[in-house]
């Protein structure tokens, strides 16, 4: 068993060591709860504004958070910008609790034209580490929005998704009646959940809090329900992940092994 905390807090475009922290602070409370891990949402260090991140030392900020998992005792899951010799992605790194990078994953659907202007897509497969005898997976906002992502990760062996995102509210728009609007809040409540439930794995889903995003941070259990749930303020929600649970809701919903893969290429 391993205890997980997601945060969900509102960062401060342009003011890395406010941001950063707030993590560290997130980090003492975590741990302090008996937390092996902290995630946090996506460019948190940066605070999410994609072209003003682009030109961020996100290595710099790496080696900053790797030194709060290592003085805090707590995994870290952050988000940063990685240059490699000029192109620049939008990262997630997982830090165990000696400050060790063990897992660099780079997002792979991107959202927007802000995001597709200043970042390249991720083009590697998602990896796994084990950690507490978990093995997790990252990811990064809009990736969890498509099944093939999760499945992908799921058959690398994930139990756990840890996903940094950023999900701007919309507000209801569209449709002529009430059963007919979109609100962005849904894919933490209704899309997050289902791809737990499709792929029997826990899915730690950490966003932003304050003005133009929807909060609603979550926990997702291999069975679809919902573990966790922040409002839209500042949240640190807390919860136990079982190994065992993950293989008991895997043979209950045998989905992986049963889909056939050749009739939808």
């Amino acid at each position: 068993m391993a205890r997980i905390a997601v945060l969900q807090a509102e960062s401060r475009v342009g003011e890395p060591g406010e941001n950063l922290a707030l993590i560290r602070r997130a980090a003492v409370r975590a741990a302090e709860a008996g937390a092996d891990l902290l995630i946090t949402p996506e460019l948190f260090p940066t605070g999410y504004a994609p072209a003003l991140a682009a030109g961020s030392d996100g290595a710099g900020m790496r080696k900053e958070l790797a030194a709060i998992a290592d003085e805090e005792g707590i995994g870290v899951v952050a988000s940063t910008v990685e240059d490699d010799s000029g192109t620049r992605f939008i990262s997630a790194s997982f830090f165990d609790e000696t400050g060790a990078e063990l897992l660099r994953y780079r997002k792979a659907h991107l959202f927007g034209d802000e995001e597709r202007s200043a970042f390249m897509p991720g083009a590697g497969m998602p990896r796994t580490t084990e950690f507490r005898g978990l093995s997790i997976a990252l990811g990064i906002c809009y990736d969890i929005e498509f099944p093939e992502y999760a499945r992908a990760a799921v058959r690398a062996g994930a139990d756990l998704l840890c996903i940094p995102t950023a999900v701007p509210a919309t507000g209801d728009v569209g449709g002529p009646r009430p059963l007919h609007t979109y609100n962005a809040e849904r894919i933490s409540t209704l899309l997050v959940p289902a791809r737990a439930l499709e792929n029997g794995v826990y899915i730690a889903y950490a966003n932003h809090a304050g003005a133009g995003f929807t909060g609603t941070s979550v926990i997702a259990s291999p069975y679809g329900t919902l573990l966790a749930e922040a409002a839209d303020g500042e949240e640190l929600l807390l919860t136990d992940i079982h190994p065992d649970e993950v293989q008991r809701a895997r043979r209950l919903n045998t989905y992986a092994q049963d889909i056939r893969p050749e009739l939808y290429r």
